[in-house]
């Protein structure tokens, strides 16, 4: 049986998934080679704790080899374990470190009004999530190698989620993308998606109606907003810190990434079709 007569297809699912946000299949993206991304084999969501019977049941269906699991313990604490998927290989790879920034999200969550106008007012906020996407794609080479070498072998169909699937999940799926060769406008098109609010994570806050800190407050949601959208400065960055460190992406998958050329045809010839 070929790959692509096991890969199943997939309906527009996002409107029927309750406790799972910003779910989608990444078929179609167009490949340099004039080839696409083959439908059911890419997925990308937040995190499965909270997915409710129903979602389990159309995430079982989808016939996942994979799902990885890109949040750290102490997000895992927070939201919970992924809902258990039979047969599914469970991976956690972990793409930022818990007591890195530790303090920072306690203050998001719990911190008052100006708490938060000292760490997110005048840009600091769009400023620490840039400093982020630039510090995980030169920091997390051993761990996004993996994750393109395990595709390469067997290991799709997959899922890559963290918790709201946007900056972890957003950046292994576009390094997954810039293998396949799809370009960038198409991969910063699929990852502004997440920006979409019924898309974005919800975010939970300590705080009294009423005192200016809670999450109704028209302020504290303006400043909360870049930490939890994507943004296409944020994958820019990204990109550019790409040709900064190592002069394109050739030289990132092969030196950064360590994916030799046939490893990069196999990936090509699982995920992509005519």
């Amino acid at each position: 049986m070929t790959q692509q007569s096991q890969s199943p297809q997939v309906p527009q699912a996002e409107s029927r998934l309750v406790g799972v946000r910003n779910f989608r299949d990444l078929g179609g993206l167009p490949a340099d080679d004039g080839r696409r991304v083959r439908p059911g084999v890419l997925f990308r969501s937040g995190h499965l704790a909270h997915a409710t019977e129903a979602d389990t049941a159309f995430l079982d269906s989808l016939g996942l080899h994979t799902v990885f699991d890109f949040r750290n313990a102490a997000d895992i604490k927070l939201e919970g374990p992924d809902v258990t998927l039979p047969g599914v290989r469970n991976v956690n790879l972990p793409l930022s470190d818990p007591a890195d920034g530790a303090g920072f999200w306690t203050m998001v969550r719990e911190g008052d009004l100006k708490t938060l106008r000292e760490l997110l007012s005048e840009g600091r906020a769009e400023k620490r999530m840039i400093g982020s996407y630039r510090s995980i794609v030169t920091t997390r080479l051993v761990e996004h190698g993996r994750i393109l070498r395990d595709l390469a072998e067997d290991s799709s169909p997959v899922l890559m989620h963290c918790s709201a699937g946007k900056d972890r999940a957003g950046l292994s799926i576009a390094v997954t993308l810039l293998a396949l060769g799809v370009d960038q406008e198409a991969i910063e098109a699929d990852y502004l998606q997440s920006a979409a609010a019924h898309r974005r994570y919800k975010i939970w806050r300590k705080g009294s109606p009423g005192d200016g800190s809670d999450p109704m407050s028209p302020e504290v949601m303006a400043l909360l907003l870049p930490l939890f959208d994507a943004r296409a400065e944020y994958l820019a960055a990204a990109f550019t810190t790409i040709e900064e460190t190592w002069g394109g992406t050739e030289r990132y998958l092969a030196e950064g990434l360590g994916l030799a050329p046939e490893q990069r045809d196999r990936l090509r010839e699982r995920l992509l079709t005519a």
